[in-house]
């Protein structure tokens, strides 16, 4: 029987290259967008697995609660829990907003909250689990313009090492994955100089790169790895 793998933020950029790198393995799907529900339905038909397509709002505790707890009731516990959903708002802090700050902060380091506390007794009930956070270099080592998002991506990090301590007596396994700069929509207007400025291997990574190290966080020859943070970043951070 297949085990089944939620990824939140699953509708582009390294959700969706996870969720094509994750059916090729075989693992059955639950997919999560908050508004592309066009283009998580377009990328089941692509799917050649087991897949079911969940709509909510991340920063929404009750209706990640609602949604997230029904679909465990009826379906049964995941296996892994892939927290990729995330947004940036950058500014500068003297001009950032409030609104800006919040979001943020809601979306990516409340979300793995919201999503995670749910789920998180039955996986332990079972026995068994992978969690898999995205972190970001930015919160390794901050970045200009971007202290919201470096605060809620190093918050995930120590959610991560706090959690990954309570729950390996139980055989859940928790780490971080933590890209630099990979080919996405959010990294389209970054100028080519720049990224060989700044990456000493002189390009992008990409989404399968990515895909590739979750896909081996979740299989059972990482088993012994919980905890960890580990970047995918070209050396721009050693």
């Amino acid at each position: 029987m297949s085990k089944t793998v939620l990824i939140t933020g699953a509708s582009r950029g390294i959700g969706r290259e996870t969720a094509k790198y994750l059916a090729d393995s075989g693992y059955n799907l639950v997919l999560h967008c908050n508004k592309n529900i066009k283009m998580l339905e377009d990328l089941k038909k692509e799917l050649k697995t087991e897949t079911r397509l969940l709509q909510f709002d991340i920063s929404d505790r009750a209706e990640c609660q609602k949604v997230l707890s029904a679909d465990v009731e009826e379906y049964g516990t995941y296996y892994g829990v892939v927290l990729n959903a995330g947004i940036a708002k950058d500014n500068p802090l003297p001009v950032m907003s409030d609104e800006e700050w919040d979001s943020v902060i809601n979306t990516n380091l409340n979300g793995f909250y919201n999503v995670i506390k749910p789920l998180i007794m039955p996986m332990i009930q079972k026995r068994e689990g992978r969690i898999i956070a995205l972190s970001s270099v930015s919160g390794l080592t901050g970045n200009n313009g971007q202290m919201n998002y470096s605060a809620s991506k190093a918050g995930i990090i120590g959610c991560v090492k706090a959690l990954s301590r309570e729950v390996a007596k139980r055989k859940i396994t928790v780490n971080c994955v933590a890209p630099g700069i990979i080919e996405t929509d959010m990294t389209v207007n970054i100028p080519e100089d720049i990224v060989k400025q700044i990456v000493p291997m002189k390009r992008e990574g990409t989404t399968r790169e990515v895909a590739s190290l979750i896909n081996y966080l979740l299989s059972e020859d990482a088993g012994y790895i919980t905890g960890q943070v580990i970047s995918v970043n070209g050396g721009m951070y050693i």
